[in-house]
């Protein structure tokens, strides 16, 4: 069995979708490490005797440090990685040049295709832990909601993102800010929603895996960046964006990151580290 593992990219997004937190059990009894040896003709071995890892960037720190760990437990193992993005992954995972495919996000649909057309089977995926939004220079900022600075919305269910962004919801389309609690003059202005191409990316895969495989929202307007994405929403008051991964220094003064909750019944949260720990 080829595995796939992942750390999820914790935004507002990704939050909503995931309850429980996450602890160690200290009942669990201590590591004690085995033989391992690294058959000469794995194809996942370079010419040195390294093991090879293709994946994501954002998990450099971390697969040093565990890969330290592993390699002062286990003497004579050794790690080269090759760290360019978890769109890499999967395609290392599939090609067999790599033992491990570590992943920012789950696996998108588009990525699985090729890996179960060659072996039969879908990798199997350990989700090894959350993470928080906006942890500073060098590393991306996960999906999230994403309003203007001056909406005074406090927060939304996934239910409701998925009547906005999406057609044929259950409850139907929620298509004015009055249908989401605003009034005033608010009330009758129109929901502008915006993402990323749907492409069989990020936005598909969300679409897919959190709004029911819905098609978006005939209003729903494609945006090449992140970048732009985060753009519009600051120029427009009436804009809603689903907003990929992206570098913290595109985000803008004018936006307002949306706090969300699983279900109706739960209070909306941002992902902040705190709250990710809490299972929130």
């Amino acid at each position: 069995m080829k595995v796939l593992m992942h750390l999820t990219l914790l935004g507002a997004l990704a939050g909503a979708a995931h309850a429980g937190p996450l602890a160690v059990d200290p009942a669990l009894p201590a590591y004690r490490a085995r033989p391992v040896s690294v058959a000469s003709e794995a194809p996942y071995r370079l010419r040195d005797g390294s093991v090879y890892i293709v994946g994501n960037d954002g998990m450099k720190e971390l697969l040093e440090l565990s890969n330290a760990l592993f390699e002062k437990s286990h003497p004579g193992i050794r790690f080269t990685m090759l760290l360019e993005g978890s769109s890499t992954g999967i395609g290392g995972l599939t090609a067999t040049v790599s033992a491990l495919a570590p992943m920012g996000r789950e696996a998108w649909p588009a990525d699985l295709l090729g890996f179960k057309e060659a072996f039969g089977y879908l990798p199997l995926d350990v989700h090894i832990g959350y993470d928080g939004y906006a942890r500073g220079a060098g590393h991306k900022n996960p999906p999230a909601i994403y309003v203007n600075a001056k909406n005074p919305l406090a927060g939304l269910s996934m239910a409701q993102v998925a009547r906005v962004f999406t057609r044929g919801a259950p409850g139907g389309e929620i298509t004015h800010w009055r249908e989401l609690g605003l009034d005033g003059a608010w009330a009758e202005h129109e929901i502008h929603v915006i993402g990323p191409h749907d492409d069989g990316g990020f936005a598909t895969s969300t679409r897919v895996a959190l709004m029911g495989a819905r098609p978006f929202a005939r209003g729903y307007q494609e945006m090449p960046k992140f970048a732009d994405t985060i753009a519009a929403v600051a120029a427009d008051p009436d804009a809603m964006a689903l907003g990929q991964w992206g570098d913290p220094k595109t985000l803008a003064s004018g936006i307002k990151l949306l706090p969300l909750a699983a279900g109706e019944a739960t209070a909306p949260a941002l992902p902040t580290p705190r709250n990710v720990q809490a299972g929130r």
